[in-house]
């Protein structure tokens, strides 16, 4: 198979949240330990930093491996979703891995994974774990799919432990109250690691501090610890405490006296997040006059910050292009957004995503008026016809929207 036929089977064959939600998260570790087993236990020969978090695991991620690529080190960065291609998830120094070495991998293990009924999320951990053991990368960055506890990232061993912070997402796996997922993101501190908390609330801090006093592990709340916050090139308002997280995670890392980043590192790698590691969608400009942002937030956490970031725009007219998946809370995301706005509503090309006559049905009911359309091409295409060079347009709600814009 070639790369597109390579990727389209693991797409199509197998479980994967990011197209069917629910029916593609497995409770259980025992598949990908049988893989890991099956690979030789890649994972245990990486040095690796483990992000989990609700709002900006991606982000802070990124920001880590910046950080240090400029200190120097071959970093291995693994995400997740995707917004174009497959092959963002996993990266070495910014350079996305080969098309060869994902159609080698998959042709190599193809009947493993079928006997033993891999998720399309197992797999591509199993690969990442392989890749960045087969190019011997310093140290990897990890970032958690879904939850902690039962994610399949969840069987290494990392040198530093992340969780940016805790908001009601996924609820249908994770449970519904803010220490209940606290809890399960809580399941990647390991014993003796140490763990960084972003950022945590009355509910969520007596989780933390009891998992992390179970496993003895020394435990550092950022949004505390650090004073100085550095600039970046990510922008959004929502990094503010993914910075802090960031500089506390590299200082508890300098600490173990197996890797060294200076201050000169640290603040060259936030400036150069886009450039070294190529995250796009984060509070992303795509245009000037009028002013045109992308974000991926598509959460009540998310959204908050960055609707409140948009009120202190300056603009005469605002465009709002929305598009959500059908799992989302529209009563708790939809009050957030402004009334005073003109709004594209679109249904994100992805099985997931939410009819437009759903929206727009729910939307009314918050007095978000405006027009549906076929496909977030149109109703991006309106919205940039409409608009006058003084005014403002925000494309999001889901990250499968901003996946369909022009992002170069």
């Amino acid at each position: 198979m070639n790369y597109q036929e390579t990727t389209n089977w693991m797409f199509n064959q197998l479980p994967m949240y990011q197209l069917q939600g629910a029916s593609a998260y497995k409770e259980d570790l025992t598949n990908i330990k049988l893989l890991a087993a099956h690979l030789d236990n890649p994972q245990n020969e990486l040095k690796c930093i483990h992000v989990a978090g609700t709002n900006g695991k991606g982000s802070t991620s990124h920001m880590l491996a910046s950080v240090l690529q400029e200190a120097g080190y071959k970093v291995g960065l693994y995400t997740s979703p995707h917004l174009k291609d497959f092959r963002e998830r996993i990266k070495i120094n910014g350079a996305e891995i080969s098309e060869d070495f994902v159609c080698e991998f998959v042709a190599k293990h193809k009947d493993f994974f079928e006997a033993n009924d891999m998720s399309f999320f197992e797999m591509s951990v199993g690969l990442a774990f392989d890749y960045f053991a087969a190019e011997k990368v310093d140290i990897a960055i990890i970032e958690v799919g879904l939850g902690g506890r039962l994610d399949a990232t969840n069987i290494i061993t990392p040198l530093v432990s992340v969780i940016t912070n805790i908001d009601l997402d996924h609820t249908q796996f994770l449970g519904n109250t803010p220490a209940a997922i606290a809890g399960e993101k809580a399941g990647i501190i390991k014993p003796n690691v140490p763990v960084v908390i972003g950022e945590y609330t009355t509910e969520t801090q007596p989780v933390f501090l009891a998992k992390a006093e179970e496993n003895k592990a020394p435990i550092y709340f950022a949004s505390d610890l650090i004073s100085e916050v550095f600039p970046s090139d990510l922008i959004g308002d929502y990094q503010f405490h993914n910075k802090k997280t960031v500089q506390q995670t590299i200082a508890v890392l300098n600490s173990q006296n197996e890797f060294t980043v200076s201050n000169e590192n640290l603040k060259s790698g936030l400036l150069k997040v886009v450039k070294n590691t190529g995250l796009q969608g984060r509070w992303q400009q795509l245009g000037e006059n009028p002013k045109i942002i992308c974000d991926t937030a598509h959460n009540k956490h998310g959204l908050a910050v960055v609707m409140n970031q948009i009120k202190n725009q300056t603009f005469e007219n605002l465009h709002i292009v929305l598009g959500v998946v059908n799992d989302k809370d529209l009563d708790s995301i939809l009050p957030l957004f402004p009334k005073k706005a003109q709004y594209y509503f679109c249904k994100p090309d992805s099985s997931r995503g939410l009819p437009t006559e759903i929206l727009k049905e729910a939307a009314e009911k918050h007095d978000l008026l405006g027009e549906k359309y076929d496909s977030v091409e149109s109703a991006f295409a309106e919205a940039k016809k409409n608009a006058s060079k003084n005014d403002f347009i925000y494309v999001g709600g889901s990250t499968f929207v901003v996946a369909e814009l022009p992002l170069n």
